[in-house]
This record gives C-alpha cells, sequence and structure tokens, in this order.
C-alpha cells in the first residue's frame, strides 16, 4: 500500500500521507514517496494547487521513533538532510499555493511541514505539538525559521521549549495558522479553498510566494527592487491580460494559470 496517496481533481493535487495506524509518521519510504508526488505535482501545468492532509485521526506525527533507535551521527545527519530538509526545500520553492490542511495531531517534523506550506488550516480537534524536547532533539524541518516567524520569539521558545499542545483554534489566534474549520465541515471547507486557489493566476501566486521568501532577509531596498522585476514579469503573463480585460468588460475572469 502506497505510504503517500496522490489525486488530481479540479486543478489540485491532493497530497494524503498514509500510514493512519501510525498517525502518518515518516520512514523513508513516505519521505521518498512525499517527494516524488510533490515533483509530480510541481511539473503538471494542470496542478495549480497544492493540497496536503493526512489519512485517518491525524495529519502526522513526526519521525517514526522506530526507524530512528540509537542512529550513528552519520544516519542522523542523513536523515535530516534526506527525509525533512529536502521536503521543506521543496515545498517552499514550487511557485504553487501549497495548503496544509491539517486534520488531526501535527506533531514534531509533522507540525514544521505544515507551517513551511503557504496557508495551512485546521480542523478545530486538531493540536500542534514541538514534539522534540520530549526525547531529547532539536525542531528540524524548518521549524526554527518558521515558527518564530509566525509567532514571536518568545511563544516559539516556550512551545519549543515545553512541548506544550496548541489546539486548532489557538494556534489561529496566535497567529500560527490561517483559520479553523468545525470539524463536520473542515474537509469540504478546505478543498473548496484549494479549488478556488486553483482558478487563480497561479504564475501571479507563485511569483507571490517567491518574493514572500526573499522578505525573510531582504532589506526595503532590495525588496522593492525586487518587486518591480517581478512585477513586469507577472505584467507580461496571460492572466494579468485576462483580469484586466475582464475587468474591463465587467465579467468574471477566466485565469489559465499562465
Amino acid at each position: 500500500m502506497a505510504t503517500v496517496i496522490l489525486n488530481k481533481e479540479n486543478g489540485v493535487g491532493y497530497i494524503t500521507l498514509n500510514r493512519p495506524d501510525k498517525y502518518n509518521s515518516f520512514n523513508r519510504e513516505m519521505s521518498v514517496e512525499l517527494q516524488d508526488c510533490l515533483d509530480e505535482c510541481a511539473d503538471d501545468d494542470t496542478v495549480r494547487c497544492i493540497y496536503i492532509t493526512g489519512a485517518g485521526k491525524g495529519f502526522c506525527s513526526g519521525q517514526d521513533l522506530s526507524e530512528a533507535m540509537a542512529p550513528s551521527p552519520e544516519e542522523f545527519e542523513r536523515m535530516v538532510r534526506e527525509h525533512y530538509n529536502a521536503t521543506i526545500r521543496r515545498i517552499r520553492n514550487i511557485e504553487k499555493p501549497v495548503i496544509a490542511a491539517v486534520n488531526g495531531v501535527a506533531a514534531g517534523a509533522g507540525a514544521n511541514i505544515a507551517l513551511a506550506c503557504d496557508i495551512v488550516v485546521a480542523a478545530e480537534s486538531a493540536s500542534f505539538i514541538q514534539a522534540f524536547s520530549k526525547i531529547g532533539l532539536i525542531p528540524d524541518s524548518g521549524g526554527t525559521y518558521f515558527l518564530p516567524r509566525l509567532i514571536g520569539m518568545q511563544r516559539a521558545a516556550a512551545l519549543m521549549m515545553t512541548g506544550d499542545k496548541v489546539m486548532a483554534a489557538e494556534a489561529v489566534s496566535m497567529n500560527m495558522i490561517y483559520k479553523c474549520f468545525a470539524d463536520e465541515v473542515f474537509e469540504a471547507e478546505s478543498k473548496k479553498m484549494a479549488v478556488s486557489l486553483a482558478q487563480m493566476p497561479t504564475k501571479g501566486i507563485g511569483l507571490t510566494k517567491r518574493l514572500l521568501n526573499h522578505s525573510f532577509n531582504n532589506t526595503m531596498e532590495g525588496q522593492l527592487e525586487l518587486e518591480k522585476q517581478t512585477q513586469v514579469i507577472a505584467g507580461s503573463t496571460y492572466d494579468f491580460k485576462e483580469g484586466v480585460q475582464a475587468f474591463i468588460e465587467k465579467r468574471k475572469a477566466i485565469f489559465k494559470g499562465k
């Protein structure tokens, strides 16, 4: 049985982590399959939004510790580099919107992979846990990069050091995630958001993502210059021309992601 399932529909690549009996914890197979699915979605022009969720009751509980018992330093390095860093780089570098639809517990690397996505939505019963301190490790998968930028240094430090659980509504209130939905409507509402994004100007959204990636470390002047250069690229797209024409004609734009 595949540890990751990819379905494509209505312009959305639906990626489901599929080890429900293990709360979708990562083993090597699942890491490789997730990266393969992300690559396929990146290369497929018919996919204009990527939606990542988990099968069963959990989103992802991080590393499967049965595969990480007393590894050597070399094995630790390989695992972080090949399983997690490679996944985070794909999520951030794909110039298409990536939604994390957190249906249950997101712990450890599972939480930080979600937070690396462009938009995070969650079911009300879902939770986020920086579980690393419970076993003497440090937050990886970009956690020390993204979480302080989302919620501030004090809160990030506290959550990482204590390993406290954060429920979805609290995660919204502290700006960790975008939105939460009641459990009974979570799947429908989160998929509706994905389909809506898939109908928007994909090139423009991708360029926006490129700018946001640079904004973390750029100066104001550097960012203004990059915005100027990138706006020229956006202005040459089919979707810009369609958007302007639709506005003039007072009709709904039909974007093609080109």
